[in-house]
Order: C-alpha cells, then structure tokens, then sequence
C-alpha cells in the first residue's frame, strides 16, 4: 500500500508550490506598482481602503466556500482589530505616502527591511526566539544595508529622504505586527484564512469610518488608477494570501517567508520598465544588503523550518512574509 507521503497527488502538491512561489514573489512585487498608478487619482487612505475591502470580501467568500467559520470571542477581535491596524491599515498608508515622494521601486526596497524590525521585535517578546551571533551579525547587516539605502553619509533632508523614512515605517509595522499576530492569533483555534478574513475585516471598518473624514471625494475616477486598486486587493490581499497559504501547507512557512527577498526585484524591475524610474546607485546596493542580513537573521530558523512539515508547518504560520 502507498503511502499518502508518496502518493501522486501529494507529491504533486508539494512540487507545485514553487509555481505558486514565484507567482506570490510576481505579485506582492507589482504592488508598488499598482500604488503609484492609484495615486494619479486616489489618497493613499482610500487606496488602503479599497485594497483591504476587495480582498475582504474575497477572503470571505472563500472562507463561506469552505464552509469555514469567522472566529469568534471579543478578546480575538481586538487581537484582530490591533493586528489589522499594524499589518495592513497603517503599513498600506505609509506606502502610499512614501510613493508619493519616493519612486515605487525604492518603496520595494524599503519593504525588505520588514523582516529585520520583525526579528529585533520577536526576540524581545517571544521566549522561544533568541538573539544568537549569527542573527546578531544579520541585524547589524541588514541595518547597515538600511544606512546605504537612505544614502546617509550625504546628509538626511529632503522629500526623498521623508518617502524612505515613511516606506521604512511600514516594514518597522510589520516587524511589529508579526510576532504580535504569533503571539495572540496563531493559538486561538481558528484557521489561518478565518483569522486573515477577520483582520481585514477589522480593517476595512477601521477605514471606512476614518477614510471620509480624513480625505475628500476624488475629482475623477480614471480607468488606470481603479483597475490598479482592483489588483492591489484582489490579486496583492485576496489571492496572494491564498497563495502564501498554500506554499505554507506545502514546504513549510519559514520557506514561504523567504518569498520577501524577490520583491525588491520585482519592484526595482517594475519601476524602471513600467514607470521609467531611476535609482542611484545605492539604493540597489543597500537592497542587497538588506536582504542579505534578514537571510541571516533567518538562518537558523530556516535549517529548523526544513525538517518541519504538515500540521507543524501552519502552526507557524504567523511568520508570514510582509504584504506590501
């Protein structure tokens, strides 16, 4: 009798998720795109909003396909509330800020230092995490990378400097909002699509209320900027999420986090080809920097996450790479 390790379709499943791999890399990384081409037209607060609302009601559905349920208790929908507030509200706005004074290709990059503030906040609030020399080598590299990003020996003014600033706020929310998501959301019983389905849910109430008090009507509603915001929430929140889930149940969730070292790529790719942005020659310097030091970081974690596999593997689902 074959076992269900080697069967077809399982073996099927965990090679297919390489596909799903570089198609999640392909997406998350056009997001940076697809925030600037909104921007024609739209506040980077009602960019937030559409994106996390789309991909709400896409979460949800899936979540009523499967017969799956919303969680429940009041103490996980502020946990949710929290998580929404530092995974997707304020880290969307502040790439939609930053993009409107940086180029979106820059914007990518800055996204890559997430796993580095992730690290520094996991090792301060989860037992489990320690701070070893080689993490500890990984930190001081990845910052250093930070430091040849803004270009700091040239002296720190100006809007560009404030964009990065903002772009690189967003990853500090992230290296917030993931080990708080492990710590009081990857317990609670609830699946991970139910808890992700919950989060943006939070979210886009949270935006609905703040949105029309904070920005005014848009004066026009061109193709370009609407189709953008569509994919940001149905391809960057909805589908991709599905994606990361299944790379998750299929290699493991340490492998799914490394997905955040292409972005820079496929945002530095898309900027210049698409929008015809240029970059210094620091800026991609420092990417690979950073990207070098969060491996680093990683490292040990990813030896471990290679022997882990099924029911392990999504128990550590809340190190999730970070969504731009």
């Amino acid at each position: 009798m074959r076992s269900p390790e080697l069967s077809p379709s399982r073996a099927a499943a965990r090679s297919g998720w390489r596909l799903r791999y570089l198609l999640l890399a392909l997406i998350w990384g056009m997001s940076f795109f697809f925030i600037k081409e909104g921007l024609r037209a739209f506040a980077p607060l009602q960019i937030t909003l559409g994106r996390i609302a789309i991909g709400a009601v896409i979460l949800t559905a899936v979540l009523l396909a499967r017969r799956e349920r919303l969680p429940r208790g009041r103490q996980t929908w502020v946990h949710l509330s929290v998580a929404a507030v530092l995974n997707n509200v304020i880290p969307f706005s502040l790439f939609g800020y930053a993009e409107q004074r940086i180029p979106s290709a820059l914007a990518g990059i800055c996204n890559a230092s997430a796993p580095l503030f992730a690290a520094v906040v996991a090792f301060a609030l989860l037992p489990d995490e320690r701070l070893s020399p080689r993490r500890a080598a990984g930190l001081a590299t990845g910052f250093a990378g930070v430091f040849v990003v803004l270009g700091a020996w040239a002296g720190l003014s100006g809007g560009g400097v404030a964009g990065t600033v903002m772009a690189l706020g967003g990853g500090l929310c992230y290296g917030i909002g993931f080990p708080y998501t492990r710590r009081f959301l990857t317990r609670t019983g609830s699946s991970s699509l139910s808890l992700a389905a919950g989060q943006l849910l939070c979210g886009s109430v949270l935006l609905a209320i703040g949105t029309p008090m904070l920005t005014s009507a848009p004066a026009r509603w061109p193709v370009s900027a609407v189709l953008s915001i569509v994919a940001l929430g149905a391809l960057g929140t909805g589908l991709a999420y599905l994606l990361n889930y299944g790379i998750i149940a299929a290699a493991g969730a340490t492998i799914a986090t490394t997905v955040g070292y292409l972005l820079p790529l496929v945002s530095i790719l898309a900027g210049i080809t698409l929008l015809g942005e240029r970059l210094t020659w620091n800026e991609p310097v420092g990417a690979a920097v950073i990207v070098a030091g969060a491996a680093l970081t990683q490292a040990p974690a990813a030896r471990r996450g290679l022997r882990r596999t099924g029911a392990k593997d999504r128990r550590a689902a809340g190190r999730q790479p970070a969504a731009p």
